[in-house]
């Protein structure tokens, strides 16, 4: 079942001879439950494409469609109601709050929508994250990858449409990142959840079900890997 659609998607900046297209009538589609990698070099328009399609960046046309909405139809009001429900960022460099420990920094999109966490979610998702014994832990008491996967548990818990990364492994070390790539497959996997990931790591790009190329702002590769 398709889940997101993106139509002749494009992103200008600037005007005249310092006009830059960003994106260039980009235009795909992802089946709900895909795990999608997006690859290309630096300025090829990944990270923008990321933005747009997380709600964080208004096109400067075409559409972009969530489980049948039409997400740019909205005022800004509702448009961040769909960034905290619908969407689930992770960003390469964490982006916790320094004073909530682990348990609060995963509620804390839920919270701030003025609902109540479900404890039993919680406690499901802090084991899946192995970070039951470090739950009430500040970011500053934690390894890098642990952080991370505290990210990871606040883009998971409100149980968004779409997870979107943009270089989530680019902090960390071999074996955190290959730790951290593991667990986005298993709760792709285990909890049917739609992934997009930006990166450079062609090892992580051969991980998921398909890889889509940019360059220049437009899609030059579109590929389905084998995945066991």
């Amino acid at each position: 079942m398709e889940l997101l659609k993106i139509e002749n998607l494009c992103k200008t900046y600037g005007k005249g001879e310092n006009e830059v297209k960003a994106l260039n009538n980009v235009s795909f589609t992802v089946p709900k439950g895909q795990m999608l990698a997006v690859i290309g070099p630096s300025g090829s328009g990944k990270s923008t494409l990321l933005h747009i399609l997380g709600g964080v960046d208004r096109p400067t046309s075409g559409k972009v469609f969530l489980d049948g909405q039409d997400v740019y139809a909205q005022n800004d009001r509702d448009l961040a109601v769909f960034r905290r429900r619908q969407v689930g960022l992770i960003y390469q460099f964490y982006n916790l709050i320094p004073v909530l420990d682990a348990e609060e920094n995963i509620t804390l999109p839920m919270v701030m929508d003025g609902r109540k966490p479900d404890k039993k979610h919680l406690e499901d998702l802090l084991e899946l994250l192995q970070l039951k014994e470090r739950r009430h832990h500040l970011p500053s008491q934690l390894s890098g990858g642990q952080q991370q996967r505290v990210s990871i548990g606040r883009a998971l818990f409100t149980s968004p449409g779409v997870i979107l990364a943009d270089e989530p492994t680019g902090n960390l070390d071999r074996k955190n990142s290959a730790e951290i790539i593991k667990l986005l497959r298993q709760s792709n996997r285990d909890l049917e959840q739609t992934m997009i990931i930006i990166t450079h790591d062609e090892n992580i790009a051969l991980q998921c079900d398909r890889i889509i190329t940019i360059s220049d702002g437009q899609i030059v590769g579109d590929k389905i890997n084998d995945i066991k």
